[in-house]
């Protein structure tokens, strides 16, 4: 019935806002929001109606969480970065009836799902700010899901990835997008040094590892990536213990997916950690090698005593 489009890895740093800004950093994320507006003619020419956020703000202790009420309308001032992302006005629809076939779709495939199609909950700026560079005419309409999970096996966030696809593709009248919408490593600079690193990654071992990791997903290295990224998750400090990255890769195949990425807003850092904008072509898959739930491998299980 329906069809996953475009899916990508991006980023959401709020230096893109403060570039927007007129003063010292007037233009300077000017490539990571063409990169965003990029993204958005492709997702228009493709004819997505529905753009779904894998969002690493939103941080859940338990279960896995769709945002997806009718419409979501407010004024956000990030509560970690308040001198950043300061009362900056956003608008979009949503999508209760798509959120409520992902949710169904989670549990049907063993994880459980929550919709949440009535409530007061707004996005989180792992959202917020791709929309503001995607969706400025409210031409899509939006899905967020909670991404930053801190009790959860990656596995299970792959399975759910898989079963969104699913989703879509048998039960949705559609055209849809998915966005891992975090960082690479995210090891920001330490307090007092961040105007020293804005544009610098946190340490040479992280840069290294992430240009390495982009290299592999330009080569379709994918089994290779799949069975380090747990350890990926914890030694690069990646943002979300990429769940975020867990749910693009089990939405596309996950070991077995065979895309080469393109990237269109080259690595670069912000605050210590690293960023990009990719398009991960959609591939026809079988889900043959899709994790299974609540899996009780160790390396499935990303350290969470670090947020």
């Amino acid at each position: 019935m329906g069809k996953l489009a475009l899916a990508a890895k991006i980023t959401h740093v709020p230096s893109m806002y403060l570039s927007e800004l007129p003063g010292l950093n007037h233009g300077y994320r000017q490539a990571a929001i063409d990169g965003h507006i990029e993204i958005s003619r492709r997702c228009r020419e493709l004819g997505v109606d529905t753009i779904v956020v894998f969002d690493t703000h939103w941080l859940v202790n338990a279960n896995y969480h769709i945002n997806c009420a009718p419409n979501f309308k407010g004024v956000y001032t990030s509560n970690e970065l308040p001198h950043f992302i300061s009362n900056m006005e956003y608008e979009f629809p949503g999508n209760p009836d798509l959120g409520r076939i992902l949710a169904e779709a989670g549990n049907r495939y063993g994880v459980e799902t929550m919709a949440h199609d009535s409530t007061s909950l707004g996005p989180e700026y792992g959202t917020l700010v791709p929309m503001r560079y995607m969706n400025q005419d409210k031409h899509f309409k939006v899905i967020s899901v909670s991404s930053l999970c801190t009790s959860h096996y990656l596995n299970d966030s792959a399975r759910l990835g898989w079963a969104m696809r699913k989703a879509v593709e048998d039960h949705y009248d559609g055209t849809v997008a998915f966005f891992a919408s975090g960082s690479l490593s995210h090891r920001f600079a330490q307090n007092g040094q961040a105007p020293e690193f804005a544009n610098k990654i946190w340490s040479p071992f992280l840069e290294n590892l992430d240009e390495r990791i982009v290299e592999m997903w330009q080569n379709a290295e994918w089994e290779e990536f799949c069975s380090m990224l747990p350890e990926y998750a914890a030694k690069g400090h990646g943002e979300g213990f990429m769940h975020d990255t867990a749910m693009l890769l089990g939405a596309l195949g996950w070991s077995k997916y065979d895309g080469n990425v393109e990237v269109l807003t080259p690595y670069f850092a912000s605050s210590g950690t690293g960023q990009i904008n990719a398009i991960f072509p959609v591939t026809p898959q079988d889900g043959s090698v899709i994790p299974a739930a609540n899996a009780s491998n160790p390396s499935a299980i990303v350290p969470t005593s670090r947020l």
